[in-house]
């Protein structure tokens, strides 16, 4: 069964970046479409971005231009490089599959913007 295990996460500044890594275990990872989901206090868990296994990308509209999905099959990793972050991207972020069936949830990475 794979496993995923999300880090990166920290406390920046309105403006500032973040690089966020999901590492999973097993090697089938490579032919799963994968996203990165975000839970903020309160709200529903939203899939923000996504890559194929091919490396086709697409993005929520709110993070569109700011945030990069990106994937290294050789790694099993899957990467969410996040820019001019904002107040409002504060959450924790998770990666899974972008489609049914999901694979286990991993614990997650807390990002907060705020000054």
């Amino acid at each position: 069964q794979v496993q995923l295990v999300e880090s990166g996460g920290g406390l920046v500044q309105p403006g500032g970046s973040l690089r966020l890594s999901c590492a999973a275990s097993g090697s089938i990872f490579s032919i799963y479409a994968m996203g990165w989901y975000r839970q903020a206090p309160g709200k529903q868990r939203e899939l923000v971005a996504a890559v194929t296994s091919g490396g086709s990308t697409n993005y929520l509209d709110s993070v569109k231009g700011r945030f990069t999905i990106s994937r290294d099959n050789a790694k099993n990793t899957v990467y969410l490089q996040m820019n001019s972050l904002k107040p409002e991207d504060t959450a924790v972020y998770y990666c899974n599959r972008n489609r049914a069936p999901l694979l286990g949830w991993g614990q997650g990475t807390q990002g907060t913007v705020s000054a």
